[in-house]
């Protein structure tokens, strides 16, 4: 017998997935893609501005990362789980009824970004800094699409926020629930220690890639919607630990390469003792130079040298009274 729970003991499952506007009919699900990206492109222009950089190559670029994105994640949807795909003519185009891969829509968009960005002559290392937090800001709102989509939920359980899906008994983890909630975490995170610490571009955008793809393999350990298996495990948990991998072997790397010279620096003034000490070597060497061109000066500095010792002598035994053919030195 299914327990009865109090209304205030669960997440009720949504009464619709969308609404009207005359004939169209707007799914809750792309119009939450929407908002998300608005906000990430919003979060970027700000960030870029901040950093002193120019904020409206962001649009640009997002016009043809977006569409990028959407295109890989639905590839990857169609590739890794095909038994999910709508049994119609256009199925395989129908990302309104739910159906993106995180992973496909990431690299696709991030392949096209970089693009776009070395195209405008800009460096694409502090750009996926200032995307970050703005990525995860866009999947956490994404993942409310899923909640009126009743799709990417757990495994059963008992505890109060549990979520009820229409036509099944019992309460399940709301798993699009936790990477809500962890993903606008870790964008603060990011946040923060772009401010408070010295991290090396892309090296931000290494943490998000490792914080997400960990969390993933714990997500991935609750959820029970359909998936491809591979040695008894879901296919995105080899995906998520992979990319784990990476991402902590990217960000060490980011953090310990040595920076390039750039040619200002190569051509900045060098510190004050560097700088009097290559200014004597530079004298002494032209003084030599010198010398060494014009035959003539060694004769010339001996007898000047010999003319002035006879004059301090002869003044000097003159002050002193020293006899003639004495020394004028004091001991």
């Amino acid at each position: 017998m299914t327990p009865v729970h109090s209304p205030l003991a669960y997440i009720p499952s949504p009464p619709v997935n969308g609404f009207h506007i005359g004939p169209l009919f707007v799914h809750f699900y792309g119009l939450m893609y929407v908002i998300g990206i608005t906000l990430a492109v919003l979060i970027t222009q700000r960030r870029i501005r901040a950093s002193g950089g120019d904020a409206s190559v962001v649009g640009d670029i997002a016009l043809w990362a977006v569409p990028a994105g959407i295109i890989g994640g639905r590839i990857y949807f169609d590739i890794t789980t095909p038994a999910q795909i709508p049994h119609v003519w256009y199925g395989v185009f129908a990302v309104w009824s739910g159906g993106l891969g995180i992973w496909g829509g990431i690299a696709a968009g991030a392949l096209v970004g970089v693009w776009r960005v070395r195209r405008r002559g800009l460096p694409v290392a502090p750009f996926a800094d200032a995307v970050a937090p703005a990525l995860l800001v866009a999947q956490a709102v994404g993942r409310i699409g899923n909640y009126f989509n009743q799709e990417l939920y757990g495994r059963h359980t008992t505890m109060p926020w549990g979520l009820k899906i229409s036509g099944h008994p019992g309460l399940y983890h709301p798993t699009f629930l936790y990477e809500l909630i962890f993903d606008l975490a870790l964008a603060a995170l990011l946040v923060w220690l772009g401010h408070h610490t010295r991290i090396r571009p892309p090296g931000l955008f290494a943490l998000y890639v490792t914080g997400y793809s960990a969390f993933r393999i714990y997500e991935e350990s609750l959820r029970i919607d359909y998936s491809q298996h591979f040695l008894g495990l879901r296919l995105n948990t080899f995906v998520a630990s992979a990319l784990t991998l990476l991402g902590v072997i990217w960000f060490i790397y980011t953090q310990r390469r040595r920076p390039a010279v750039s040619p200002a620096s190569a051509d900045s003034p060098p510190a004050d003792g560097a700088g009097e000490a290559d200014t004597a070597k530079g004298g002494a060497s032209s003084a030599g130079e010198a010398q060494a061109q014009d035959p003539t000066s060694e004769a010339t500095a001996d007898v000047k040298a010999s003319a002035d010792d006879e004059a301090r002598q002869d003044d000097g035994e003159a002050e002193s009274g020293a006899l003639p053919g004495k020394s004028g030195r004091r001991a």
